[in-house]
């Protein structure tokens, strides 16, 4: 379906991981023209198996989440367009959103900013292949993959120390290595926590993870050449980009670690008419959660263009 740069849309999604296409399924339900602009590159796209999602016992991969939900969204009538949103203006009745490749001028009644968070680390051999399967990054969505497995975690200062600190609910088998111990270093006080809970501590640079081209996670090679075996892994580097720029832009209510501030009921920002669900706002990092906020905007969202005055019942290709 092309792409009507001359019209304008009730709602334009920014971001199309799993709270914007779950977001946009609900405006799709609504006969919403509903657009969705994604860059293609997110967290979702680095997990190969969530395992935490209702229905899916053995685990599903971010990309087929995705695949899915546009197949989904697409049957609804959304729209999708490749490319990346640089810049957001405000209209006399809504706002323009300006893309990056293309340079396209978009008008749309509505925003739904989920433009989600992405996860520092550094650039190891071996790392990216495991996410979602052997390694993981949350502990609330996956610390039970470890439980009773030895575990590493891959870190930096005192936040990877608090990871493995998290982890010692799950597992007794538990390494910590500070992948960047000139730089951020661990505090006493967190050090003899480490301790107390008998969780080796190795300071050195991890130059390779250890792992099978299927993802499964053998270990860490250090800067000196020692191999550290484990079953299992988890990061914690800190300094994640939160993704809200374009809130900046105009001017949306953000806290000191740039997270969106949104209303606990409808998802809405300071700004009417521009919503925020997902990781970009005061977040849970849950999938299921990114889910319920998607949808949650997307009823408020309805809600706000029927009080308009802006609904139509657009032709969408269903029946």
């Amino acid at each position: 379906m092309a792409i009507d740069t001359g019209t304008k849309y009730d709602c334009i999604v920014i971001g199309g991981g799993i709270a914007g296409l779950q977001g946009a399924i609900q405006l799709g339900r609504y006969k919403h023209r509903t657009l969705i602009i994604d860059k293609g590159v997110g967290r979702s796209t680095l997990c190969r198996s969530y395992h935490n999602v209702l229905g899916w016992p053995d685990g599903v991969s971010g990309t087929e989440l995705r695949r899915l939900g546009r197949q989904h969204a697409e049957q609804l009538g959304v729209q999708f367009m490749e490319d990346e949103v640089i810049r957001l203006l405000r209209s006399e009745d809504g706002f323009v959103a300006e893309t990056k490749s293309g340079g396209d001028k978009l008008a749309t009644a509505t925003i739904l900013l989920a433009t989600g968070i992405m996860d520092r680390y550094p650039n190891l051999p071996g790392l990216e292949r495991c996410f979602g399967l052997t390694v993981y990054v949350c502990p609330d969505c996956d610390g039970y993959e470890v439980s009773g497995k030895q575990t590493i975690v891959m870190g930096a200062g005192n936040v990877g120390a608090s990871m493995a600190l998290t982890l010692r609910y799950w597992t007794e088998q538990l390494t910590y290595i500070n992948h960047e111990p000139g730089i951020s270093r661990i505090s006493t006080d967190v050090r003899e926590q480490l301790a107390d809970q008998d969780i080796m501590l190795i300071e050195q640079p991890i130059t390779e993870v250890l792992a099978s081209e299927a993802g499964e996670f053998q270990g860490a090679r250090l800067q000196d050449g020692q191999m550290v075996k484990g079953e299992r892994g988890f990061i914690a580097f800190g300094g994640n980009e939160v993704q809200s720029g374009l809130a900046a832009q105009l001017g949306l209510e953000r806290l000191e670690n740039r997270h969106i501030v949104t209303d606990p009921r409808s998802k809405m920002t300071n700004v009417p008419g521009v919503w925020a669900a997902g990781d970009v706002g005061v977040h849970a990092e849950q999938v299921t959660i990114a889910m319920g906020e998607g949808s949650q905007a997307a009823i408020w969202i309805h809600k706000e263009l029927l009080k308009r005055g802006s609904k139509t019942l657009h032709s969408c290709g269903t029946t």
